[in-house]
């Protein structure tokens, strides 16, 4: 197992301890593994992110933390804040990223959200796959 994934994995399973919600010291997280503290960054900002279904604040500075929290909404109102969150425009990567999340909140079957990503990553263009997203969204909705 990569060092990357083991720290996902520690985070993760704090996370389900702590009941959602987790605020954390990189660099005593970073000793207690035995790594740099900028390995703990790179984990937190590419694993635990909004599109994933998490919010993170962080406070630098000798008493610094980074607080990791779990969304957690009802399957319409998760839904609608995904909707709106949209935007524009969103690169197939993300779309991906939101697909997973929704797997892992029982909001999609594995089979509706392998559809929804064979349609969203065959655009071209983000602000086609962001029109189709909020589509296929709505449909979910109802």
């Amino acid at each position: 197992m990569m060092l990357s994934d083991m720290i996902a994995q520690m985070i993760e399973e704090m996370l389900v301890a702590e009941g959602g919600s987790l605020e954390l010291r990189r660099n005593d997280l970073a000793e207690k593994i035995g790594c740099v503290p900028s390995q703990i960054n790179y984990v937190i900002t590419s694993r635990f992110t909004p599109e994933k279904g998490y919010i993170i604040e962080s406070r630098r500075g000798g008493g610094g933390y980074v607080r990791i929290t779990k969304k957690a909404f009802d399957k319409d109102k998760y839904l609608m804040h995904l909707f709106f969150g949209i935007g524009d425009a969103i690169e197939a990567r993300a779309c991906t990223a939101c697909l997973e999340n929704l797997m892992a909140e029982n909001v999609l079957t594995q089979r509706e959200a392998a559809l929804m990503n064979a349609a969203l990553n065959s655009l071209a263009s983000d602000s086609a796959r962001a029109e189709m997203f909020r589509r296929l969204l709505l449909v979910v909705m109802k």
